[in-house]
């Protein structure tokens, strides 16, 4: 199979006909074999009777449904699991995403060899206040990550089906796929300017709450990619480092004392200082060796209440 196109779907039950229509317009064109998985990510309105109308009338449609939401990185997570496609494409259900998109990116996959493309909204159909914060989060991500890339939350990116079964997206991760490909060892990262249309139907899903959550989810990535593996190479060094500073000042203050019995020792705040600063030291080496322990001897694996699927066996 040519293609898996995975839409996580939130109430867009008034886009998803279209959607899928144009979809198979252009896998005709092009002479591509393909599936379509649409995860239900807990949708209030019709959007599962939809999903199974439009798997009865073409069965390459696929649904997966949730029993409550989720969040997008949980479907996508579901819907990489479940692709059978030699490339794998993820978009949006609310058609702002164009699949007219789909065979350029599946080229850059097979005749350029990246192993993941990000689409880029270069002219983007969004309010100010969705357009400008992204741009600051975006230009921040690429500083820290050093992954090139002018818009990592773009919905619509093409991937190697290697990449996604070789990762586990989780919590909010979906905007830092890319980094999570990269720390996966998978570094032929390209770009894609996509073109971006307005939304036609239904709302926006997401507010400016997202800006704080997505620097959050940054510093959370960066420090899982890099001490995820080896939590002591962080916790035992500041850890080791606080004890041995506390330890310094506790044996010069012992030595003062001795050379000098007129000179106090409990009575004298550096004292006291130094005790808790070796304490800490002694907790933070002990959290990173507990660290150890559990990252050496337990595999993290998140499961997500599925209600019903559609068109799998």
């Amino acid at each position: 199979m040519d293609l898996t196109v995975v839409i996580p779907s939130l109430n867009e039950e008034e886009s998803l006909p279209e959607l899928c229509a144009w979809i198979e317009r252009v896998m005709i064109q092009h002479r591509l074999s393909y599936e379509v998985i649409i995860i239900d990510d807990g949708s209030t309105d019709d959007s599962w009777n939809v999903i199974e109308s439009l798997h009865a009338r073409n069965p390459v449609i696929r649904g997966i449904r949730f029993q409550r939401n989720y969040g997008k990185s949980a479907a996508l997570n579901e819907g990489f699991t479940a692709a059978r496609g030699a490339v794998v494409i993820t978009m949006d259900a609310d058609m702002q995403d164009s699949p007219d998109e789909i065979p350029a990116l599946r080229e850059m996959i097979v005749s350029q060899g990246y192993d993941l493309v990000s689409g880029w909204k270069q002219k983007r159909h969004d309010p100010l206040s969705k357009t400008i914060p992204s741009k600051f989060f975006n230009w921040v991500t690429a500083k820290v990550t050093r992954i090139p890339l002018h818009d990592f939350n773009c919905g619509l990116k093409a991937y190697n089906k290697k990449v996604i079964k070789h990762i586990e997206v989780y919590g909010e991760m979906h905007r830092y796929i890319p980094v999570i490909a990269k720390w996966a060892g998978y570094k032929k990262i390209g770009e894609k300017v996509v073109q971006h249309y307005a939304r036609k139907y239904g709302v926006s899903k997401f507010g400016l709450e997202r800006l704080v959550n997505g620097f959050l989810d940054l510093a959370s990535i960066m420090f899982v990619s890099k001490y995820g593996k080896q939590p002591m190479h962080f916790f035992g060094l500041i850890g080791t480092l606080c004890f041995l500073v506390g330890f310094i000042i506790s044996i010069y203050l012992i030595i003062a004392r001795l050379a000098n019995p007129l000179v106090g020792l409990s009575n004298r705040p550096p004292f006291y200082m130094a005790l808790t600063v070796m304490i800490i030291g002694t907790q933070l080496f002990m959290a990173g060796f507990l660290g150890e322990l559990i990252s050496r001897n337990s595999s993290r694996r998140n499961s997500y209440l599925i209600d019903k699927k559609t068109g799998f066996e």
